[in-house]
């Protein structure tokens, strides 16, 4: 079977925007069922400042807890010079950095041009390759930014293209605020992917309009297997208005094993995980798939009694 690689996102970007603050022994619960579920590439902090995502306050605590976990790549978000010091500093094997595609959210996000932005991206993906440190690359805002409205093309491309360049392993195309459409993303990708190769796109979907699946499966028709998603669909961005929750991983997984591709997840112990952040962020969760997933694992363990 072909593969894809998903990125799970819960820990970082589905918890950073949650009311309900989440100690550090349940965020490492957390990423415990995750891996036990067969995600082996798990986003499980962000090296921002407290005062502004009080969340992830316990980043270094996290990654000191995520070191024994066999065979997963773990990665974490540093979005300028001092997140990267931190993250060097707690020993994190991978970082990921984000760059708007628009002006006006750069501004609002990090007060900084598009220019300044970049450069500054640049010097941390340049420090973090320096030290060793893996590093994915984000183009935020890449089809619609909530303060500019639709995006070109060829602004997304150009910003790719210059991190991939750099030395960036994984360039990760995100459409923040949920607002592109199926033929959109087939669009950008078709613009991309001459100077680009499938495998070192990756894509990150929210649900906001409910295409959030659409879009996946757009990517994977395309030729990309690389693909962000978070348990249960939980997220959104605090800096992006209108920015709902990610694509839910149980969703993809069904996706991927309804065309032929393969993950490498269980979906019953992932619905275990998807219950596990249900507890820690006291309501219930779940993708488009939960209930019909949940009827056919209640159907099975009573199937094997």
């Amino acid at each position: 079977m072909d593969r894809l690689l998903l990125t799970e996102v819960a820990p970082r970007d589905g918890l950073q925007n949650q009311p309900i603050f989440v100690p550090t022994a349940g965020k490492l619960e957390l990423i415990q069922r995750l891996a036990e579920a067969g995600l082996t590439r798990i986003e499980a902090a962000s090296f921002a400042s407290p005062k502004a995502v009080p969340q992830m306050v316990d980043a270094e605590e996290i990654i000191a807890g995520t070191r024994s976990l066999p065979g997963v790549e773990v990665s974490a978000l540093a979005m300028n010079g001092r997140g990267l010091d931190r993250a060097l500093t707690c020993g994190t094997p991978q970082i990921a950095t984000v760059v708007a595609a628009t002006e006006e959210m750069n501004r609002r996000n990090i007060n900084m041009t598009l220019d300044q932005a970049t450069a500054a991206a640049e010097e941390v993906i340049g420090r973090a390759l320096q030290a060793g440190v893996g590093v994915r690359a984000y183009v935020a805002v890449a089809f619609e930014c909530p303060f500019e409205g639709p995006v070109e093309p060829a602004v997304v491309v150009r910003l790719a293209e210059r991190f991939a360049a750099i030395g960036a392993g994984e360039v990760v195309i995100a459409d923040t605020i949920g607002a592109a459409a199926p033929g959109q993303v087939t669009g950008l990708l078709r613009a991309l992917l001459p100077s680009l190769p499938a495998e070192r796109i990756g894509m990150h979907f929210h649900d906001t309009r409910g295409f959030g699946i659409a879009n996946a499966h757009a990517a994977i028709e395309a030729g990309i297997r690389r693909l962000d998603a978070s348990a249960g669909g939980i997220g959104g961005c605090p800096f992006a208005p209108g920015a709902a929750g990610n694509l839910a991983t149980e969703d993809v997984v069904l996706l991927a094993e309804k065309s032929g591709l393969a993950t490498g997840v269980d979906l019953s112990a992932l619905i275990a995980a998807v219950d596990i952040a249900g507890r820690l962020l006291d309501r219930p969760l779940g993708g488009r798939a939960m209930p019909w997933l949940r009827r056919s694992h209640a159907q099975a363990v009573g199937d094997r009694r």
